[in-house]
């Protein structure tokens, strides 16, 4: 029964919906559980809260990542996905705490001064947390200065920043150097992406990382944190 309860968890996050009024890709959904009241009851059932995450969330968004690879989906497909998965994270974080259940890891994420796109950045987050990172987002349009104090008051393991405008992807590069001058860039990997960033450009600022996508964001920070 646990089983028939992950499958359909994962079903609902391909399908991208959060609740039963959402009507999914495909026809014939609305009305029947989606993710938020599967999730219930699923933890109603006594399911394993991590066994939820790996078999039903992380699996669905597993399916949708091969989907955007292929362009099956496009970005407004894999944003609803990743809202479903947000919606489920949120009811399931109490219970992993109550659980002793530990976060891989801690990540600050922000999209840098003068850039006001998020789509990306909100993707990531949920797709980390998802993945079992705790998650601090600072949001949009963060001055440098800002970024460079969550580091030091929160003392993650990793940073990332988000630009999707060349002319706001060169504070990528002033955020590494403030991060020097303050004397903390070898206790944070930093890892960017946007639509301009290239890998190049991470080694040229020093980054730890590139990601092009969500996808390969948490699978970079994942082998990074081996």
């Amino acid at each position: 029964m646990s089983e028939d309860i992950l499958s359909l968890i994962k079903e609902n996050v391909v399908q991208g919906r959060i609740n039963q009024e959402d009507e999914g890709m495909e026809e014939g959904m609305e009305g029947k559980p989606a993710v938020t009241e599967l999730v219930q009851k699923a933890l109603d059932d006594g399911i394993d809260v991590q066994k939820i995450i790996n078999d039903g969330l992380t699996s669905g968004m597993d399916i949708v990542g091969q989907k955007f690879e292929k362009k099956e989906y496009y970005i407004p497909d894999m944003l609803a996905s990743a809202e479903a998965v947000g919606a489920a994270m949120e009811m399931l974080e109490p219970h992993l705490a109550k659980n002793g259940i530990e976060p891989k890891g801690k990540i600050i994420v922000a999209t840098v001064k003068g850039d006001l796109h998020d789509i990306g950045k909100n993707i990531v987050t949920i797709l980390l947390r998802g993945a079992g990172y705790l998650v601090k987002d600072l949001g949009n349009d963060i001055d440098d200065q800002t970024i460079v104090d969550a580091v030091k008051k929160e003392q993650p393991q990793f940073l990332g920043l988000s630009a999707l405008l060349t002319s706001t992807m060169t504070h990528m590069r002033a955020i590494v150097q403030s991060l020097k001058d303050a004397g903390i860039r070898d206790k944070v990997k930093v890892i960017v992406g946007g639509a301009p960033v290239s890998e190049q450009f991470a080694k040229d600022i020093g980054a730890d990382g590139f990601g092009a996508d969500g996808f390969q964001a948490v699978s970079v920070i994942d082998s990074l944190n081996s």
